[in-house]
């Protein structure tokens, strides 16, 4: 039985190699892992998001070891975290799912299709870039307000919506309301020196893909589905430009006056965007 509403949702716990690994489960039908951004956790996500994918899905969302409520360490590479998700997906007796990822979530989502590719159905990218040096970096307003101990809403805006747009800011309360409706949605972000550090240096190894990992996605049969906003200034949704007609299975849709997080501005179109991508590969 899982939960109704994201916002109530109980904190469950999978014994993943010795660690407490700590998820949430709401909705039914076939199942949907999402991979978290950078710092966030299971109290970071829209609630409104997660809900609307749960009319159609069963919605996982989880911390990653040594972030949030989970016990343990963040792997220091990708291939760690890609394992992590296919060890809670066994713990909870899937055989395949899907899997969506914000951010750095979506690089671990990405590491995840290239290398379990035989568990994935579906892949969807929000907010993130392929396993490659980024020709349009992070900008500086990004980073001036990425890694303080606790961001407030006006961070929010810059950090994930569209500071220029009065529609993006507006979207940006409503979101924030929704997520703080948990209480003390602050109290388990990672805010260390050596917690953002672990973080930064297993995304800056995906960036280098000394692996193949950007050749082995060009080649994947896995179904994609990238949705980026229009001027974020983490990822810059131009990086994924060289690879329009290169990755073999993949659609691509950009939101207008949307940042970094896309699916927190439009959380219902969003998500009703995925439930379509979902059914319509299935059928």
């Amino acid at each position: 039985m899982t939960n109704d509403r994201y916002v109530t949702a109980e904190t469950r716990y999978a014994n993943i190699e010795g660690e407490r690994v700590a998820y949430h489960t709401v909705g039914s039908g076939n199942p949907l892992i999402l991979a978290n951004r950078m710092r966030g956790t299971l109290d970071t996500w829209d609630p409104l998001f997660i809900d609307t994918l749960a009319e159609a899905n069963q919605v996982i969302t989880f911390d990653y070891t040594g972030t949030g409520y989970s016990s343990g360490n963040l792997p220091r590479e990708m291939s760690g975290v890609a394992q992590l998700i296919v060890h809670l997906a066994d713990a909870l007796g899937l055989g395949t799912f899907a899997i969506g990822g914000w951010s750095w979530g979506g690089a671990a989502t990405q590491t995840t299709v290239v290398e379990h590719p035989h568990r994935v159905t579906h892949a969807v990218l929000m907010g993130t870039n392929p396993p490659s040096k980024a020709e349009y970096p992070i900008r500086d307003v990004f980073l001036e307000r990425a890694f303080k101990p606790v961001t407030d809403l006006d961070d929010e805006v810059v950090l994930f919506f569209e500071p220029a747009s009065e529609h993006s800011r507006a979207a940006a309360k409503l979101s924030h309301e929704r997520i703080h409706a948990r209480p003390d949605v602050d109290s388990k972000i990672p805010r260390t020196k050596e917690e953002i550090e672990a973080f930064i240096g297993t995304f800056i190894a995906f960036q280098e893909d000394k692996l193949g990992r950007l050749d082995a996605l060009a080649k994947s049969s896995v179904p994609m589905l990238i949705l980026a906003g229009d001027n974020d200034p983490s990822t810059d949704t131009r990086n994924w430009l060289p690879l329009i007609g290169k990755l073999r299975s993949a659609q691509f849709n950009i939101f207008p006056e949307a940042g970094h997080g896309p699916q927190h501005q439009y959380p219902t179109l969003i998500a009703r965007y995925i439930a379509a991508f979902l059914s319509d590969i299935a059928d």
